[in-house]
């Protein structure tokens, strides 16, 4: 398989919300980037807060768990959960509206490099994280 995509992921590859949640539909662009991940032998992770955005009524609970099955989540940790808070203030983001975003910034800058995030935010883990991670919306 090419690799069709702007950035090649090397490292860790972090899924956010959206990355999960398509990883769950098997969506093709996302299901290509875990293939090339585990190609790779690439280590592809999830924060645990999450979790807490993916799961709505109508999601496949079954798909959901296969896919967990497949992820390391990471916990989130009073460290993780300070530089988020710092990503937050550095970026002059309020935590009510941008939490989540801000801890799955922090676990990935955590992570080990280089890192590449799938999200449906790029702006907004760019302005959390920078050029620190490579960021790709899907």
């Amino acid at each position: 398989m090419t690799r069709p995509f702007p950035a090649t992921p090397g490292g860790t590859l972090v899924l956010d919300n959206e990355g999960l949640a398509k990883a769950v539909l098997r969506d093709r662009t996302v299901t290509g980037w875990l293939a090339l991940a585990r190609a790779d032998d690439l280590r592809v992770t999830t924060s645990a807060a999450t979790l807490v955005e993916v799961v709505h009524p109508r999601i496949n609970r079954p798909a959901l768990e296969w896919t967990l099955s497949r992820l390391v989540i990471e916990p989130v940790t009073e460290p993780i959960a300070r530089h988020a808070a710092a990503l937050l203030a550095d970026a002059g983001l309020h935590g009510h509206k941008y939490a989540i975003d801000a801890i799955l910034g922090a676990t990935a800058l955590a992570a080990t490099g280089p890192t590449t995030v799938l999200t449906s935010d790029p702006e907004d883990l760019t302005a959390l994280c920078g050029s620190r991670v490579t960021v790709i919306k899907v």
